[in-house]
């Protein structure tokens, strides 16, 4: 009977996590928990855990939260109100994780400035279950100095812009802030820096007029990305995938992911080479689901086992199958 008991246990564990690993986009309690700590901008020069902080930049410039130390770890935290970046990760080994970051905004819809979410160097970086929204540049930035390489993970999070529900700084009512959820930077040689996204909710990025060509993920330099699992909704350009210039190319892997009422699905530019797709699913309007910028030749080019999705309402409540 002990042994049974042992062995049902350990069946338990061992599911909890496969049910967890099928949630898309944040799950659970974000922010701050409790009575948080206040501040205007919180400093990290030494190692450790920073947690249950609401930090409001009252438009104030730089990077609120600014991460110098290594191995830190920012957790159930929100920052808001910034005309810089919400959080600057300037050290190694960093886990931001279960935050909200909203309202990073600078200049004006007209006169875009960039205030990014989260921006810094590729020194082995995750950010999990975080919400981020409304920022007029890009949700999460790596790296606008193009310093550094490295591994950026990001799990579970939800990116994404609307209108905005009232006058804040520069922007009006009604206006929809934003360049991209995700933007990659890197030096123009070395090792590739590393992305890995996924199950995460990337939404609402089509606002015209705030840049010329708005798209989700902005993918490109020397960069190999891997995107598994994510929702794409509501977007002008889900997936804008550059090749060869003069800062190089992006190494692009998209496995399982799903694209709904978007302009354009994927965007290949620039004879991106050996690109690599698989059970990407629509649903919905998509107008155009792939845009080959040019005549290439796209070398390496592999697309398997497209198909149609439920509804993201449907995967948002249960995850993938």
């Amino acid at each position: 009977m002990t042994s049974k008991r042992h062995t049902l246990l350990l069946l338990l564990l061992l599911a909890t996590p496969l049910m967890a690993a099928n949630a898309i986009g944040v799950r659970g309690k974000i922010g701050p928990q409790g009575k948080p700590k206040r501040v205007q901008r919180l400093q990290i020069r030494k190692s450790g855990v920073y947690e249950n902080y609401l930090v409001d930049g009252k438009f104030a410039g730089g990077n609120r939260v600014k991460i110098t130390a290594n191995n830190v770890t920012v957790r159930h935290c929100e920052i808001r109100n910034c005309s810089g970046n919400g959080i600057g990760v300037f050290g190694k080994n960093v886990l931001i994780e279960n935050c909200r970051i909203h309202h990073m905004l600078a200049g004006t819809f007209k006169k875009q400035r960039d205030a990014h979410g989260i921006a810094g160097r590729w020194n082995n970086v995750t950010i999990r279950n975080c919400e981020i929204y409304y920022v007029s540049g890009d949700c999460i930035q790596f790296d606008p100095d193009r310093r550094s390489s490295g591994k950026v993970v990001i799990d579970n999070c939800s990116l994404w812009t609307g209108p905005l529900p009232s006058d804040t700084v520069g922007f009006r009512k009604g206006q929809r802030p934003g360049e991209n959820a995700f933007d990659s930077k890197t030096p123009k040689r070395g090792p590739r820096c590393q992305l890995v996204m996924r199950r995460c909710v990337l939404k609402g990025w089509r606002q015209p007029g705030q840049i010329s060509l708005v798209a989700a993920l902005n993918i490109k330099e020397n960069v190999d990305a891997k995107v598994e699992q994510c929702l794409f909704i509501d977007n002008q350009v889900c997936f804008r995938l550059r090749g060869p210039t003069r800062r190089g190319a992006a190494k692009v892997t998209i496995k399982q992911c799903a694209i709904f009422d978007s302009r354009i699905g994927l965007r290949v530019e620039d004879k991106l080479r050996d690109l690599k797709v698989s059970k990407l699913g629509f649903n919905g309007k998509v107008r155009r689901k792939y845009h080959f910028v040019g005549r290439g030749p796209f070398p390496g080019y592999e697309n398997k086992d497209e198909t149609k999705v439920d509804s993201y309402e449907k995967l948002l409540k249960q995850g993938w199958p």
